[in-house]
């Protein structure tokens, strides 16, 4: 799936529960305005909205991201990896995160597991975000700099993190070189 098809099926969800933006708004505590460039221009600044969004429409993160149905176990083959997720700053500003989905599939999971990209414009604006759950990333490639709450910490290959996502925090690339991680989120129930 595209990642274009994100917008549409929150709009989708939004016209099941008869809700329009200024209802979502109010759900999730996000502007009207905000929300509308999520769901007609594309644009996710990260993960956080897009979980609030999930919550106020009763749907699992997933849910945007794949059809339902369920595989098990699911094997994800790297040549299949599709990039299903790219995470703006503003409708015309360049990608920075790419999120390829690695659970796909798998309509009864319960933890998001991800490939990410990290591309040197995650670098340039440090927007902390915080939801519930969990978080567990894996440096692949590159140097990852992640804030959590008042610390700030560089993590390079092999190396790894685990934290609760309601502190805020934001995880980018360090320096000009992309990085790349695999990313699992736990998000309760």
């Amino acid at each position: 799936m595209e990642s274009g098809k994100v917008g549409q099926r929150i709009q989708s969800f939004m016209a099941r529960k008869e809700m329009d933006l200024g209802m979502l708004a109010e759900k999730t505590g996000l502007t009207a305005d905000f929300l509308k460039s999520v769901v007609e221009d594309n644009v996710y600044p990260s993960l956080g909205p897009l979980l609030k969004i999930a919550r106020a429409l009763d749907v699992r993160l997933g849910t945007f991201l794949d059809d339902q149905f369920s595989e098990d176990p699911l094997i994800m083959r790297q040549e299949n990896r599709k990039s299903e997720l790219s995470m703006l700053r503003g409708k015309d500003k360049p990608v920075d995160l790419k999120f390829y989905s690695l659970g796909k599939g798998k309509s009864d999971r319960r933890m998001e597991p991800f490939y990410v990209e990290l591309l040197p414009e995650s670098a340039e604006e440090k927007n902390l975000s915080s939801h519930e759950g969990e978080e567990f990333i894996v440096v692949q490639n590159g140097t990852v700099e992640v804030i959590y709450g008042e610390k700030t910490f560089t993590l390079g290959v092999g190396d790894s993190i685990y934290y609760n996502s309601i502190v805020p925090h934001c995880v980018s690339c360090k320096g000009e070189q992309h990085a790349s991680i695999y990313a699992v989120l736990y998000i309760p129930e």
